[in-house]
C-alpha cells in the first residue's frame, strides 16, 4: 500500500511555482563544458598577474570583460576571417568603453543619455543578424558596467585614466586574438569552428518590424530609467540597480517566460553571492585587507570561469556566476559593511522590479500585436 501510495504521488504532474522552478533550474548535462572553462582561467589569469605586477588592478575588470566577450562573439571559420570579425568587436567595445569612463566625472544626466542611447541601439541591432544582434548586447552589458566603475573609481578618487581603461580593453581582445593565433598554427592552420560554438552564427539580416522598434525602446526606457534613479538621486551602491535590471532583463520580445525567470533568478542570487563576498573584508585593514581583496579578485576570476563552463548547462546559474563575479570586482574599491550591503539588497530588487516591469510591458506589447495581427489578416481573409 505504502509503495502504491508513493507512486501515485511521484507521477503526480507538477503545477504553479514548483513546475516553474523546475523548469528555471533544470539542467543540461550535455552543456558543462570544463575544457573550455579551464582554458578560460588559463588565459584569464594573464591580465590578471599583469595588473598584479605593475600594481593597477582598477584596469582588471576592462581587460576581463574584452578577453571575454571577445572570445565569445569569435565566430570561427579562417584566421583571416576571425581577425576581421575580432578586430571590428574590439574596436566597437574600445570606443565604447572610451565613453564610459570619459563621463566618470560628468553629470548624471549624460548617464542616463549614454544608457538609453548605447541600449537602443544594441536592441536595433537584430536587423543586421542574430549573431551581430548578440555581440551588441555583449557591448550594452559592457557599457552599462563600465558607466558604473568609471563613476565608482571617481568617487573613491581612485586615480583611472580613460586611455589605460580603454587599452586594458583591447589588451584583453588581442589577448584572445594571439592565443587563437597559436591554437591555429598548431593546429596546422584549418578552418576552424566557432570555440562557442553553441552560440547562434547567424548574419542574415532582418526586418526592422514595428514590435522589435517598441521592444527595443521600452528596454532602453527601463535602463535609462534605472540609471537616472541610482546617479540623479546619488544613492550609496546605487549602480547595482541598473546592473540588476539589464541582467534581469530579456534582450528580445521572442523569448520564453522561463528564461526571463531565470535572468531574474540568477540576478538575485548572484547579487546576494556578491554581498556575502563584500562582507569579508568589513572590518580589514593595511596588509591583510590588501591580501583579502587580492583573493576577492581570484575568486571573481574563478565565478567568471564557472559563468563560462555552466553557459549552457543552466542560464540561472550562468547569470548568477556572472552577476557576483561582476559585482565583487565593482565594489572592491569600497569598505563594506551590514549598511552598505542592506543597500545593495534594496538596488538589486528595485533594478529587477524594473525588469519584471519591463517584461510584463513586452508580454501586453507582444499579445496586443498578435490580436492586432489576427484581427487584420480576419478582416482581408473577409
Amino acid at each position: 500500500m505504502g509503495g502504491s501510495t508513493g507512486s501515485v504521488g511521484a507521477d503526480r504532474p507538477r503545477h504553479g511555482v514548483t513546475a516553474l522552478l523546475s523548469d528555471v533550474f533544470r539542467l543540461s548535462p550535455a552543456g558543462l563544458n570544463w575544457p573550455r572553462a579551464v582554458f578560460f582561467l588559463d588565459v584569464g589569469l594573464i591580465p590578471l598577474i599583469v595588473m598584479w605586477a605593475v600594481g593597477h588592478e582598477q584596469y582588471l575588470l576592462s581587460a576581463l570583460f574584452g578577453l571575454l566577450f571577445t572570445a565569445l562573439v569569435d565566430p570561427g571559420g579562417s584566421y583571416r576571417h576571425r581577425a576581421v570579425h575580432i578586430g571590428g568587436f574590439a574596436l566597437l567595445g574600445a570606443g565604447l568603453t572610451a565613453w564610459a569612463f570619459g563621463m566618470g566625472a560628468e553629470a548624471w544626466g549624460w548617464f542616463v543619455l549614454a544608457a538609453f542611447a548605447v541600449t537602443l541601439a544594441a536592441g536595433l541591432a537584430v536587423v543586421f543578424g542574430v549573431h551581430r544582434f548578440v555581440a551588441a548586447l555583449l557591448l550594452n552589458v559592457w557599457f552599462i558596467v563600465a558607466l558604473a566603475l568609471s563613476s565608482e573609481l571617481h568617487h573613491t578618487r581612485i586615480p583611472d585614466y580613460v586611455w589605460a581603461q580603454t587599452l586594458a580593453w583591447v589588451g584583453g581582445a588581442a589577448l584572445w586574438l594571439v592565443m587563437a593565433l597559436l591554437w591555429w598554427l598548431v593546429r596546422g592552420r584549418p578552418e576552424l569552428p566557432a570555440p562557442i560554438a553553441e552560440l547562434p552564427g547567424d548574419t542574415e539580416r532582418r526586418a526592422l518590424t514595428k514590435p522589435v522598434v517598441l521592444f527595443a525602446a521600452i528596454r532602453a526606457l527601463a535602463i535609462a530609467g534605472s540609471t537616472a534613479l541610482a546617479f540623479g538621486l546619488g544613492l550609496s551602491h546605487g549602480y547595482w540597480m541598473p546592473i540588476a535590471t539589464l541582467i534581469a532583463m530579456k534582450p528580445s520580445l521572442g523569448q520564453a517566460t522561463t528564461f526571463a525567470v531565470q535572468r531574474i533568478a540568477g540576478a538575485l542570487i548572484g547579487a546576494a553571492a556578491a554581498m556575502l563576498l563584500l562582507l569579508i573584508p568589513a572590518s580589514e585593514n593595511g596588509l591583510r585587507l590588501f591580501v583579502i581583496d587580492r583573493g576577492l579578485e581570484v575568486v571573481a576570476l574563478v565565478l567568471f570561469v564557472h559563468a563560462a563552463a555552466t553557459r549552457f548547462w543552466n542560464y540561472a546559474i550562468y547569470c548568477a556566476f556572472i552577476a557576483a563575479g561582476v559585482l565583487t570586482l565593482l565594489d572592491l574599491t569600497q569598505p563594506s559593511n551590514y549598511g552598505a550591503e542592506g543597500d545593495r539588497v534594496l538596488w538589486t530588487l528595485s533594478g529587477v522590479g524594473i525588469g519584471v516591469l519591463v517584461l510584463l510591458l513586452a508580454e501586453l506589447l507582444g499579445k496586443r500585436t498578435t490580436r492586432h495581427a489576427s484581427t487584420s489578416s480576419s478582416r482581408h481573409t473577409a
